[in-house]
């Protein structure tokens, strides 16, 4: 029975004897076995030899013409552990034998000898070999799949116990790549990772290891079996020896971009059935490839392994050989979709998380917006009874008082008594003080359309500065007006703008009862047209500020506290802005900023 599938077909018996006869009955013998059968008449030819063929057994001679075969058998000990070696001998020595065995030696045969006990020494030592080659082996598996377990395992942890921000999502999705890609790993030499978008409309590259990067993966995970690290370990590694590298396929990754809707591609193909497909020279079984696909990767044999969850497609992983080479094998598939699985895992996790914290913050918006709404609808049932009730007030107070304050005026006109006069003059001034009181609670609870037109705006601003001119000369305010006429044309209410002006610049008087100045600023956009009315008293605090235009605040011992709210409502009404600030040294700046058209 032949006996050659003991070695591999590339592989040679060497007979290292300086005798042609020998040689000559040991290669006829081992022909007809199946083997190819070499010579070497020296050591020194036999050592050579081994640097050029793949040999699986010397048949060793002790004693050749340079040395002693036993004396070369710690060198090929030591360089050849592959290397059977059966000692050949004319004398019988057990000492000898026994010191040959235990250098290296599988076995020992004295001349002269049968070929059957040839043949049986061949094929246990053979055996042998081939046992010990298959253990290593093994032994390298076993590893290689604790090693790929226990990344599995703490991968599973790591999204079991915590929730993955995107941060961490990257993390763990690179720790897959360098599975995939490291010698401890699946092996493959380039990995590369595509995700669809948030509206599921293109798969788009996101993360790449490639072969510039294969060996220092490797000494990662070198590292990973002397320390035992663990996954957060294997992330900081990898950020740390990969940083600079992969230039080449984070090219071709930022690259690769496909449509959804393009269910022909072989990416899309993937994901919509569900179901890895392997490209072997740029053809695949039952699926068209991409050309350009192939052009971009610059390999024509890859693998696809589709990522997702229950609910959706996430995207694709892509290996390739593109250093080795290496067919891509059934056991390489069923490896690299057990990493898909958890990428997939890691994805939809992420995704969970992702989509949690906006249903909070929208939760959280809308918690706000309620308890606003709320405290809204209590203002506005404030203000609606506050409306009634000084409506009321107007209806019910304005005839009286009008009568009142004009009674008082006539009468002034025709007593003489000075007494008499005073107490006129009084009556006359308190009740002009309660009409315009009266005017301001009219103007505020008042429902009615502004009536607008196309105006212009700097006589209404000169008209409430000449009304006020008076009470700002008792007063020595002077004041400055920087703008020119003829100035812009605006779709306003004039009389409710003159109105806004009127209480403004009252208010920058009022602030300065013992002289000052009062500036009145334009500026305009295209869009916009903004009057900064200054005065140089002594100011609003801070703290009032802000409530400074709620209805019925004020500050002063007399004042109604309407006047400021009948300014935000009347430009509110216009589509505009109204804010306080201090001045940069005193006083107070008050900007009033209009839309310059508004279509009505």
């Amino acid at each position: 029975m032949p006996i050659s599938p003991l070695i591999h077909p590339d592989e040679v018996i060497v007979v290292v004897d300086d005798s042609q006869e020998i040689f000559h009955l040991f290669r006829d013998f081992l022909s007809r076995q199946g083997f190819t059968v070499l010579h070497a008449g020296t050591t020194g030819a036999f050592l050579d030899l081994l640097q050029t063929r793949a040999v699986a057994l010397a048949l060793l001679d002790i004693e050749l013409p340079d040395r002693k075969g036993s004396e070369i058998l710690p060198e090929l000990a030591s360089q050849y552990p592959d290397l059977s070696i059966i000692m050949i001998t004319g004398t019988t020595d057990l000492r000898t034998a026994l010191y040959c065995l235990r250098l290296g030696a599988d076995d020992y045969l004295t001349k002269p000898m049968s070929l059957v006990d040839l043949s049986h020494a061949i094929t246990s030592a053979l055996e042998k070999r081939r046992l010990v080659i298959e253990n290593r082996l093994y032994q390298q598996k076993l590893e290689i799949t604790n090693y790929r377990t226990q990344f599995l395992h703490q991968l599973n942890l790591k999204m079991n116990t915590a929730y993955l921000s995107t941060v961490e999502l990257d993390d763990v999705l690179q720790a897959i790549l360098v599975g995939i890609t490291a010698g401890e790993g699946l092996q493959f030499n380039r990995a590369f990772l595509a995700l669809f978008d948030e509206n599921h409309q293109t798969l788009q590259g996101r993360l790449a290891i490639g072969p510039s990067s294969r060996e220092e993966a490797g000494r990662v995970w070198e590292e990973i079996k002397i320390k035992d690290l663990h996954l957060t370990d294997i992330i900081q590694n990898f950020k740390e020896s990969l940083t600079d590298s992969n230039q080449e396929v984070n090219r071709i990754i930022r690259g690769l971009s496909v449509p959804a809707a393009s269910e022909e591609h072989t990416l899309i193909s993937a994901c919509i059935q569900r179901k890895s497909i392997l490209i072997e020279h740029g053809h695949a079984d039952g699926c068209p490839v991409s050309p350009q696909l192939i052009e971009l990767l610059q390999e024509a044999t890859f693998i696809v392994v589709p990522l997702f969850s229950p609910s959706q497609s996430l995207g694709v992983l892509i290996a390739d050989n593109f250093v080795t080479h290496n067919p891509i094998t059934a056991e390489d598939i069923s490896n690299l979709e057990l990493f898909a699985s958890q990428a997939s895992l890691a994805i939809e996790h992420s995704s969970l998380y992702t989509n949690m914290l906006h249903k909070m913050q929208e939760l959280e918006a809308v918690s706000q917006e309620l308890e606003s709404n709320k405290d809204r609808l209590v203002e506005a049932e404030r203000y609606a009874a506050m409306g009634h009730m000084a409506a009321q007030l107007v209806h019910a107070i304005r005839n009286p008082i009008t009568s009142i304050g004009g009674t008082a005026r006539l009468l002034t006109k025709k007593v003489q008594d000075p007494v008499v006069l005073k107490f006129l003059d009084m009556m006359a001034h308190d009740a002009s003080k309660i009409e315009s009181t009266l005017e301001d609670l009219f103007n505020f609870v008042q429902e009615n359309e502004p009536q607008k037109s196309f105006q212009p705006l700097y006589p209404l601003i000169r008209k409430s500065v000449m009304l006020l001119y008076g009470t700002m000369k008792n007063q020595g305010v002077r004041y400055q007006l920087n703008f020119t006429d003829p100035g812009p044309s605006l779709f306003i209410d004039g009389r409710r703008i003159g109105q806004m002006f009127l209480h403004l610049i009252r208010n920058a008087i009022e602030a300065m009862p013992n002289g000052g100045l009062l500036h009145i600023d334009v500026s305009q956009d295209s869009t916009n047209i903004s009057i900064l009315i200054a005065d140089s008293g002594t100011g609003i605090v801070n703290a009032n500020i802000a409530r400074a235009t709620d209805p019925f605040f004020t500050t002063k011992v007399y004042g109604t506290g309407m006047g400021l709210t009948l300014v935000k409502k009347i430009v509110a009404e216009h589509q505009g802005t109204f804010f306080l600030q201090p001045g940069p040294i005193s006083g107070t700046i008050a900007t009033v900023t209009l839309p310059l058209t508004v279509e009505q």
